[in-house]
Formats: C-alpha cells, structure tokens, sequence
C-alpha cells in the first residue's frame, strides 16, 4: 500500500468524525510517511511500518472526547424546515421524558455497577476492622477464650487480606468494562451505527 492509498483509506474510517480532526490526523500520518521515506525506507516499507489503518483509526476515535463526537453527530447538516421544528416542539413532551428516562437508566447502571465495587470493599474494611478489634478483646479475657478471640480475629484478618485481591480485579474488571462501553460508544458515533 502507498502513502495515496493509505492516507484514503484513513479518512474513509475516520468518516464519522469532525472534518478538522480528520485533516490533522490525515496531515499528521502524511508527514510521518514522509519522514520515513527521508530516513530511506521506500514508500510501502514506510506505510507498513505504521500498522494497520484499522487500529489506527481506533486509537484516533479513542482519543477524541466523546463530547466532540456528540457535537459532531447531532449538528444539523442542514436547516431544518418549518415542519420539522413544528413536530420537535409538539413531540418534546414524548421526546423529552423519554430522553430522560434513557439517562437515568444508563446513570443507574453505572452507579450499580461502582455501587457493588463499593460494597465489596466496605465489606473488606469492616472484616480488618473486626479482626484487629478480635485481637484487642482477646486480651481482655482468660483462659480458652484468648485462644478463641485469637484465632477467629486471625481468621477474620485472613478473609480480609483475601477479599483485598478480589476487591481490586472486581474496580480493574469494572473499569475495563466500562472503558470497553465507551470505546463501543465512541465507533457507534463515528460509524453511524454501522457495526465496527
């Protein structure tokens, strides 16, 4: 593939995206495929030595606030008609709660999720807390109940350093996860809701 057939294929994927950002990436790529080709790689070496135009795409899209791709998908491509306007004013009390409600919805998803993150670790805080305490009332005792005291606040402490690693891949796991929604978010706004 040669810098033309490149650079073409780059702006064809980064077809959803604001005409000027288009440009600079498209400058941006043109200008690293010329500098290679001063350093004396041939023009096709200097092309396949930046990777596939579909991941780079993706990491441009990635890269590009998701408020700058909203903009950039509902800015009118022209003006609206009389009719039009008539119907979005008569349909806002349809249109309005609805688009509501679908925010709420997806507010509520989102605090569940980092609400059971929390949860968990609350859980793990209060297992230590019961488990240094067990240790401190241990002494307050005699006889078999030290040993008692002892070896259920140990117990307690070891769930807690256990339940410490479950607690961080379940925030790794829900940031991933969540990083994964908008990255699905980001490509359904540039492509249009043609599946990537």
């Amino acid at each position: 593939m040669n810098k033309t057939q490149f650079l073409a294929a780059l702006r064809k994927e980064l077809a959803g995206l604001p005409q000027e950002d288009i440009e600079q990436s498209i400058d941006f790529y043109g200008e690293m495929i010329d500098d290679r080709v001063e350093e004396g790689a041939s023009e096709e070496e200097a092309v396949a030595s930046l990777g596939s135009v579909r991941e780079i795409a993706a990491g441009i899209i990635a890269e590009t606030p998701l408020v700058k791709l909203v903009r950039a998908r509902v800015k009118p491509q022209r003006r609206l008609r009389g009719g039009e306007i008539a119907l979005l004013i008569l349909g806002a009390p349809l249109w309005i709660p609805l688009l509501i409600a679908a925010l709420a919805v997806i507010f509520a998803v989102y605090v569940s999720v980092f609400s059971i993150v929390i949860s968990v670790g609350a859980v793990d805080v209060a297992l230590f807390a019961c488990g240094l305490g067990g240790i401190l009332i241990a002494f307050t005792y005699s006889g078999a109940l030290i040993f008692f005291f002892i070896g259920a606040a140990l117990v307690l402490l070891g769930c807690a350093i256990f339940l410490v690693y479950g607690v961080r891949a379940l925030f790794c796991v829900t940031l991933v996860w969540g990083k994964a929604i908008l990255r699905g978010i980001k490509s359904f706004l540039v492509k249009g809701g043609k599946t990537v």
